[in-house]
């Protein structure tokens, strides 16, 4: 029974969804930034509600999500924080239908914005960003400046850069996020340690 109930439960988180998608090219992508606290089978994610929590976490390879600053409201705006062991848990992080994308995918994205050096302008929101940097969002993509929540615990750069995952890992220790900054127009992506914790937004299968 409980697991028919969570089936529905992601079901209709689906079906909601649909109105917050975009498509760009030949992709379908979320809008907003990925708000869950319990796996695609209804496991809850734990949440680091301290800066222990969130070292411990990692130190473990755990999976955990937290707010920017452990405030709701941010949340509300900006999704929340997961680190790299969140999305790559087999129970699943992205809703039924959707996934969590590859650098591949990601790549595939900004090449049909223009590449990278072009893309970040048309990913970013209108409003929302620091020092003037305000994107067009010709992409409907309504890219935000969540901020990132490093291995340490400590929370940075909100209002200035927005990271999202990307399911691909580069090696034991790092996995590859997508980058949009106030200060440019491109999209940047490196690897990072995999106990950071980044927004998350997903794809359709």
């Amino acid at each position: 029974m409980k697991r028919l109930i969570v089936l529905i439960a992601a079901s209709v988180f689906a079906l909601q969804s649909i109105a917050q998608t975009v498509t760009i090219g030949t992709q379908v992508w979320m809008t907003k930034n990925l708000d869950v606290s319990t796996f695609r089978n209804g496991d809850p994610i734990p949440q680091a509600k301290t800066d222990e929590e969130w070292v411990k976490a990692g130190d473990n390879k755990q999976p955990a999500w937290c707010y920017y600053e452990n405030d709701p409201a941010n949340g509300a705006k900006y999704g929340k924080l997961y680190n790299w062991y969140a999305v790559s848990d087999s129970r699943g992080l992205a809703p039924v239908g959707y996934h969590v994308p590859s650098d591949a995918e990601w790549t595939l994205l900004t090449d049909y914005l223009g590449g990278e050096e072009k893309a970040g302008d048309k990913m970013k929101s209108k409003q929302g960003w620091a020092e003037d940097g305000n994107g067009t969002n010709s992409s409907g993509f309504s890219g935000l400046p969540g901020g990132a929540r490093p291995s340490s615990g400590a929370f940075l750069y909100i209002g200035l850069y927005g990271y999202w995952w990307s399911s691909t890992e580069f090696n034991t220790y790092h996995a590859w996020p997508c980058l949009l900054s106030c200060y440019l127009g491109n999209v940047s992506r490196y690897f990072n340690v995999k106990e950071g914790g980044f927004s998350v937004r997903c794809l359709r299968d």
